[in-house]
């Protein structure tokens, strides 16, 4: 018996239909049959019980299982000597199963193994949201919802390779078409069906993890450096003076504009508590001393955590959580006493710091608070991007993570719009999971984790220009989470202000420029004008042949290059912080631009790129302003203004094993390689970074009184 249950092997794709009663099976199996050109087999059990019932008045008994089991079988074999690349199945023996199940409560053994051995290269779950229709065989039209259930559950359970088909027959055709050729694309790129669910499940397209995965072989091409970006080379330096003139226009200008801060903020705290994790790991408590163990490790970071412990704003409630857990803590000796502690800070039963977001994070203590990140960046938003009595807060979030910062923006934010008489409206979106990319081995096959799985790897915060392109502001401040102040909030906001003022003088230009060129009046006076504005004010030179072009070609160029969004960014001067610098870059076109390169993206075995890498002056703190729609009014698409060959490879490890990865182009750099630029140098004041916790010591983070 079981013999006859087996499948043939076959190189033939075998899709099967599969859901309960009534849910377009059968249409969908003769579409796709016609549509790719080959043959679909019909489910065995309705002719069967048809002629039971038409001969002996009969329904459908335990007993006949086994036989339409055996009879699907034998239909599948015997087509797939006439089926054409695919053959598409209107059942297959887990349905018969689940029906066992659900009429008999129980399943022939014999069934439920060949149910399960049963394979298929894809599964169409077909969803209960068309009507059902009654015949002779058909007896469940209540509990449809509750049924699919039990149908997926069976799926999953027994780990088979689906993708759920909902809508009216032609959205299922066109949804169910498009999967089979993209399952065919996966095969041929070496992915397994499991494989191709899992990443279509995360949307992502198979010709961007095709070009990812050749960008893993081939590496990234470097970028070429011409130059840094010095004062009065490429960066703009503004008095104080200057500052106020270009605020107060600012101010002058934002009642006719929306404005939106955007705060990058997903990003778990793992690296700001790295040197207290490995201690934990790595000191033996009870066989040496916390001094042993720092000059073992040479560590720098923990003495100064441990004698200025008390300078952080979480020092009181994790010593007192710490106390009530660890009763005899008092009559501990120092170094009990200092690990107590940080495990205590690190343990996933108490704060966990570690593994939460920085934003939740305390960051600084007032005299009757202590405030996250998260209310610092609320606090600075009232300061510089208010208008109309009304500011809006934007974060990037981990999704499991939202509802930390939902409860400190509902504890706060009635506070802040009363004292300032202002309506705050906060929003939150995810980084899209089809920006993840698949890691390989480091002989660039695709890397699998311990059950033969995918590893996926969050994209880089460059997948975050997805997440800027859904806004729709006039004016969009940007700002790292962890890059706030306890102190001077208005050098803060003047200078944020400023760096607007820069970006809407500019932005006026520009728009007037290009209505201009789009009318019919603009002279070669004007385009000379224009050419001189990009040279002198956006540091962009026209290609060396421009001079040769007709008049319509030159107005053509001059549009399409300044027809972008654009960004101005705040420069610091380099005190040696880890991280990307401001470059005259050299494409290969032989044009020079402007571009935020990071060190990872420079030939470090170039003794000149060296040289020109360590004769930077300024140093990027990701302080910018942006505009992104264009002189209509009209948002630009963001994403056709994005570097593809840039970005980073990774190397990671898993499970002790190295892997590597593409990261996309970054958010500042790659990402909007491709704006309008203007770098403007900034105080270094306003440039406060926690990297490590040991930062929150610096003078930025500590009360001033």
């Amino acid at each position: 018996m079981e013999e006859n249950l087996k499948q043939l092997h076959t190189e033939i794709i075998k899709i099967a239909l599969y859901g309960p009663e009534s849910t377009g099976k059968t249409t969908l199996s003769h579409q796709l049959a016609k549509e790719f050109n080959t043959i679909w087999i019909p489910e065995y059990a309705r002719n069967y019980l048809q002629e039971k019932w038409n001969n002996e008045q009969q329904i459908c008994s335990f007993e006949d299982l086994i036989p339409i089991a055996i009879g699907q079988t034998k239909l599948e074999n015997e087509a797939l000597a006439l089926a054409n690349k695919y053959l598409f199945c209107d059942t297959n023996l887990l349905v018969t199963k689940v029906f066992s199940d659900l009429y008999y409560s129980k399943c022939d053994p014999i069934l439920e193994k060949a149910a399960r051995k049963h394979k298929y290269d894809l599964i169409f779950l077909t969803d209960v949201d068309v009507t059902w229709e009654k015949d002779d065989l058909r007896d469940q039209p209540q509990d449809r919802e509750a049924t699919l259930e039990i149908f997926e559950k069976a799926l999953l359970q027994n780990k088979k390779p689906y993708i759920k088909l909902s809508g009216n027959k032609e959205q299922r055709l066109e949804k169910a078409v498009q999967i089979i050729k993209d399952l065919s694309k996966a095969r041929e790129l070496g992915f397994n069906s499991h494989d191709f669910v899992a990443i279509y499940n995360r949307n992502i397209n198979l010709d961007k993890l095709q070009s990812q995965f050749q960008i893993l072989k081939n590496g990234i091409p470097k970028i070429n450096l011409e130059r840094p970006a010095v004062i009065n080379d490429g960066i703009m330096a503004i008095s104080p003076d200057e500052a106020v003139y270009y605020s107060n226009f600012f101010d002058e200008k934002k009642k006719n504009l929306k404005l939106k801060k955007f705060v990058p903020a997903s990003g778990a705290a793992s690296r700001m508590f790295k040197f207290l994790s490995e201690f934990l790991n790595d000191f033996k408590l009870g066989e040496e001393s916390i001094n042993a163990y720092i000059n073992r490790k040479k560590d720098k970071d923990l003495p100064v955590f441990l004698v200025a412990k008390q300078k952080f704003p979480f020092y009181k409630e994790v010593l007192n959580t710490t106390r009530i857990n660890l009763p005899d803590y008092d009559n501990w000796n120092t170094d009990s006493k200092e690990h107590g502690f940080i495990k205590t800070l690190l343990s996933s039963k108490y704060f966990d710091f570690a593994n939460k977001p920085k934003g939740v994070l305390p960051f600084h203590k007032y005299e009757n608070h202590t405030a996250t990140a998260i209310e610092e960046h609320l606090n600075e938003c009232v300061f510089y991007a208010t208008s109309n009595e009304r500011t809006s807060l934007h974060f990037t979030v981990s999704e499991e993570h939202q509802t930390n910062f939902d409860a400190i923006i509902d504890a706060i934010k009635p506070s802040f719009e009363s004292k300032y008489k202002i309506k705050i409206q906060v929003k939150y979106s995810y980084q899209d999971k089809s920006t993840d990319v698949v890691a390989t081995d480091l002989d660039n096959h695709p890397f699998r984790d311990e059950n033969n799985n995918l590893v996926f790897r969050p994209g880089g915060h460059g997948a975050l220009i997805e997440n800027l392109n859904m806004l729709n502001a006039d004016v969009i401040f940007i700002k790292n989470i962890d890059n706030v102040i306890q102190n001077h909030i208005e050098i803060i906001a003047l200078y944020k202000k400023a760096l607007a003022g820069i970006l809407i003088k500019t932005q006026d230009i520009i728009f007037n420029y290009l209505r201009l060129l789009e009318s019919n009046t603009v002279s070669n006076e004007n385009l000379t004008e224009i050419v001189a504005f990009l040279n002198s004010k956006l540091c962009v030179s026209v290609i060396e042949d421009f001079s040769k072009y007709t008049k319509e070609s030159k107005i053509e160029y001059l549009f399409t290059i300044l027809n972008r969004p654009i960004r101005v960014c705040g420069m610091v001067k380099n005190e040696g912080e880890p991280g990307g610098g401001p470059f005259w870059v050299l494409s290969k076109k032989g044009t020079v631009f402007l571009q935020i390169v990071e060190t990872s993206q420079i030939d470090t075995s170039d003794i000149n790129q060296v040289k020109i890498l360590e004769s930077a002056t300024h140093f990027n703190p990701v302080d910018l302003v942006c505009a992104t729609k264009n002189y209509k009014g009209q948002n630009f698409d963001l994403t056709k203004f994005v570097n593809k060959n840039t970005g980073f490879i990774v190397y990671k490890n898993k499970n002790a094993k190295p892997l590597k990865a593409y990261e996309l182009p970054g958010l500042w750099n790659g990402a909007m390689a491709k704006w309008l630029t203007i770098f403007v140098e900034v105080p270094l004041i306003t440039f406060n970074p926690v990297k490590t916790v040991n930062d929150l010591l610096k003078p930025a983070h500590q009360s001033s009184e």
